[in-house]
């Protein structure tokens, strides 16, 4: 069976990317190159079953397309399939950009951005060109006048990966993130994303108004841009280096560091024999546009351009950013690393259900904090099942018109289980639609990401916690990774804590999908409401909350309930 699903979705993703009516012996060679084995027959009867779902459409004798159910099936798929499905179509984006910077001719890739006119949207985005705040002042532009729609195709930073590589030289992009800038010059990356393990482009994850302020760095030289990282090979530097000199003469560049060999490039740590790379995000003139409340969406890495259809933005330039030194900064702290560091002072008791947990602690105005409450409380009353009652108030924050509200953090439960000795391994923080049929619809490991995964889809918006009239709920949740042999244990252990505020959606079994995502074999999955749900709750009703997850420890007697 899931093998099966896993061909349809295949089969309604080769259908989407043609954007055309397609045939089943062009689906099936398609196929053959993503290494399913599947003949026009076999093609033909899924795509039966994908009519019948309403995901395709036939079209007389020809071929099929895709319906917009089809589109937003494919959107959700296999979650665990698209968490895969990213960092490959980021490698086979790399392995197809071949460009010629001799005769200034071949493939780029590009990020894509669409929006609707509005007043000074197109300004705004020159204003980044302008700076040189990008790889390359070449973008394509083209507009619909029929519905005034605008798509702008900017050059991506994997672009150079491709071009390096297409010249024999090996250089993995790493991380994408956030780089904070002080005075012109790249200071370190405070956050950082995996390029692996993730449902959502990392870039994508950081550009949104309330994480980068790129139009502060225009205006004073100091605020947060997103930024690229990538390693190569030492030997290869000196090969590297001339190939990156020639691309800045056809207008390819946006390199902002350079590191030596084994050397700590603006907070990220190098392994020896390697140097880094710090190239700034394709995306960076579009998050001006985020910055300043435009409506507008953005794909990193999407799609294939020839160069030669590409014309520049702007033909005027003012350097705002100068070189960066690399061993400069603190190194970027991740998010499992500062967790494990916190498991070992989970002290909590089972029998006498009191001890420290691990807790979350959001920032509001105090003079929103009844309203806050008010929504915790009713998100809490609508959905206890799934949510938290457990919280505190923490003043003495440093600004007098500030105030704390932590919650219980569902590493919690990670720690509490280590201390009665059971390995459990904190390996998604995601997005679970509960529906009629729950799936997650968002994933992004832990291992390999700077920021708790939920606080990322709480900038983005993308959560629905408070009472709707859609029937269904976009509530955060962790993923939890236990060997099977302490199956039993865990279940006995549960069934002991399981009014101590960390909400379990689910136990799963040995190699079974839970929610639709797969696990490690020899584990099994257990899954817990976040203890940030009903922030994000408060972040939907319009209030400005900073929200600081993994921060801090709390007994659970000196918790309020939401009773």
């Amino acid at each position: 069976m899931l093998d099966s699903e896993h061909k349809m979705i295949e089969i309604l993703r080769i259908i989407n990317e043609h954007e055309k009516i397609v045939g089943s012996k062009k689906i099936a060679k398609e196929l053959q190159y993503r290494g399913f084995n599947l003949g026009e027959r076999a093609v033909r009867y899924h795509l039966k079953i994908l009519d019948e779902r309403g995901f395709t459409e036939r079209v007389s004798n020809v071929g099929r397309i895709i319906t917009q159910s089809g589109k937003k099936e494919l959107n959700k798929g296999l979650i665990y399939d698209q968490v895969d499905f990213i960092f490959s179509k980021s490698e086979e984006m790399i392995y197809n950009s071949f460009f010629d910077f001799k005769n200034h001719d071949g493939n780029v890739i590009t990020c894509t951005s669409n929006f609707k006119h509005q007043e000074g949207i197109l300004k705004t985005i020159k204003t980044g060109f302008q700076a040189d705040l990008a790889i390359s002042p070449y973008v394509n532009c083209q507009k619909k006048w029929d519905d005034g729609s605008i798509k702008i195709n900017t050059i991506c930073a994997t672009t150079i990966n491709g071009i390096l590589l297409s010249n024999g030289i090996i250089s993995r992009p790493l991380y994408s993130g956030l780089l904070e800038v002080e005075d012109q010059t790249p200071k370190q990356f405070t956050h950082l994303i995996s390029f692996k393990n993730t449902s959502i482009t990392p870039l994508e994850a950081f550009a949104t108004n309330k994480m980068t302020s790129v139009g502060d760095v225009l205006e004073t030289g100091t605020g947060t841009i997103p930024a690229v990282f990538s390693t190569l090979p030492i030997n290869s530097k000196e090969k590297a280096l001339n190939i990156l000199e020639k691309l800045k003469m056809v207008g390819i560049n946006g390199i902002l560091n350079i590191g030596e060999n084994n050397e700590n490039v603006l907070g990220i740590p190098v392994t020896e024999g390697m140097f880094g790379v710090t190239i700034i995000g394709g995306l960076t003139p579009l998050c001006l546009a985020y910055e300043k409340g435009y409506d507008l969406t953005i794909k990193s890495g999407e799609e294939i351009f020839k160069y030669k259809d590409l014309s520049p933005m702007s033909t005027l330039k003012k350097n705002v950013l100068k070189q960066g030194k690399s061993n400069v900064g603190n190194k970027v702290q991740f998010i499992l690393s500062k967790a494990w560091n916190l498991f070992g002072k989970v002290d909590f008791d089972v029998e006498t259900c009191d001890g420290n947990l691990i807790t979350n602690i959001s920032i509001i105005k105090k003079e929103d904090l009844d309203v806050s409450i008010e929504t915790m409380y009713k998100t809490y009353k609508n959905l206890s099942e799934y949510i938290s009652p457990y919280y505190k108030i923490v003043d003495n924050l440093g600004d007098c018109n500030e105030v704390g509200i932590a919650t219980i953090c569902s590493l919690s439960l990670d720690g509490i289980l280590v201390k009665n000795g059971i390995l459990s391994t904190p390996k998604y923080g995601g997005l679970l639609e509960m529906a009629p049929n729950p799936q997650f619809i968002e994933l992004i490991a832990y291992n390999g990401s700077s920021l708790d995964p939920h606080v990322i889809y709480i900038f983005k918006d993308l959560t629905l916690v408070n009472t709707n009239k859609k029937g269904y709920w976009k509530l955060l949740s962790s993923i939890k990774e236990i060997p099977v042999v302490a199956r039993e244990d865990t279940h006995n252990l549960l069934s002991l804590i399981k009014d101590i505020g960390i909400p379990i959606y689910k136990v799963g079994k040995p190699r079974e999908l839970v929610y639709n995502t797969k696990i490690n074999a020899y584990n099994f999955a257990v899954v817990t409401g976040s203890g940030l749900n009903p922030i994000a709750a408060i972040k939907e009703k319009g209030i400005d909350i900073k929200v600081k997850a993994v921060e801090s420890l709390e007994k659970l007697s000196n918790m309020e309930k939401l009773t």
